[in-house]
């Protein structure tokens, strides 16, 4: 059964977060600076991990002029690339034996076709294969933490288009960028459900969970066009992101509910309450038949363990 939620939950109803670690990918702008933000004005010690040192030092420094007493670390991370996330994971693990709260928010949306740096279709390798990297990595600090810790991630209401095309996963034979974003969101919600699985199956208290921001005003919508150079496509995704989406601190509302509301179960999934799920506050939503499908999850999850070398090991071994 879903968790009721209120429709008119704010950040305002998040709770206390003073002594909990945060991290927070992609917190340099959007939804991840939003969701940062919120976090450090909560009292929380917030970890921006963000690939571009530059901006994420803008987004540090703009944060500390509205909270000077906010406990803020910026840490470089690149999604594309799996020894960025090792190397982020293991100096994250040398100065911190907690972490309560991992939003794995960053993400790229309907790019031109690129590659990460092990060669993987760069929205699936970005998207979902470094988050799932990052969690793997990340989770014998997460699993030792006290309390109920949370894995928070940020799928789209465009999972419901994503088919795993488990022949060309790096988009070698065909590529449209729309269909690449949808798979990667589509394994978003496979992960997160198949982890939330995993977790109670090892008798952990923490807890995996989805969320999504309906249609909210980010770069997200212009970065394709940006890199395609082309102009009057930018312009009317500013158009469109001025007059029809919700701002991107209303979008980050469902990731910060799943992150520190009470009384949610894992494996839930937060959206907007609004038309379409398109816009509003916080609620518990439903995704597409295909991310509940248990072979599919379990399939995936084979495939990311073998392409990203990062092995969870959380089911526990058959009493013999």
């Amino acid at each position: 059964m879903a968790t009721a939620t209120n429709h008119h939950w704010t950040k305002e109803d998040m709770p206390n977060l003073t002594g909990k670690v945060v991290i927070v990918t992609g917190a340099n702008s959007g939804l991840g600076y939003q969701v940062a933000r919120a976090m450090a004005y909560k009292g929380a010690t917030v970890v921006l991990a963000c690939r571009d040192a530059a901006k994420g030092e803008q987004a540090l420094q703009s944060l500390r002029k509205e909270h000077p007493n906010a406990k803020l670390e910026l840490m470089t991370l690149d999604l594309a690339d799996l020894t960025s996330i090792r190397s982020f994971a293991e100096s994250f693990s040398q100065k911190y034996s907690t972490l309560d709260i991992l939003c794995n928010n960053a993400g790229v949306m309907a790019i031109p076709y690129r590659q990460t740096a092990q060669g993987f279709e760069m929205q699936f390798g970005t998207n979902h294969l470094g988050h799932f990297a990052l969690t793997g990595l990340l989770l014998p600090t997460i699993l030792k933490t006290p309390g109920q810790p949370r894995i928070v991630t940020t799928s789209s209401i465009l999972h419901r288009n994503g088919q795993i095309n488990f022949a060309d996963l790096a988009s070698k034979n065909s590529y449209n960028r729309g269909a690449a974003y949808s798979q990667s969101k589509l394994a978003n919600l496979l992960f997160a459900y198949e982890l939330q699985r995993q977790l109670t199956a090892n008798g952990s208290n923490s807890l995996s969970l989805a969320a999504h921001p309906g249609y909210a005003a980010t770069n997200l919508q212009t970065t394709g066009s940006l890199m395609d150079g082309a102009a009057f496509k930018v312009r009317v995704s500013q158009f469109a992101n001025s007059v029809f989406a919700q701002s991107a601190a209303m979008g980050a509302l469902p990731t910060l509910y799943a992150a520190t509301a009470s009384g949610v179960k894992g494996g839930e999934y937060f959206g907007p309450a609004g038309f379409m799920e398109l816009r509003g506050y916080p609620k518990a939503v439903k995704s597409n038949q295909s991310s509940y499908d248990l072979e599919l999850a379990k399939k995936l999850w084979a495939v990311s363990e073998e392409l990203t070398g990062v092995s969870f090991n959380l089911i526990p071994s058959p009493v013999k």
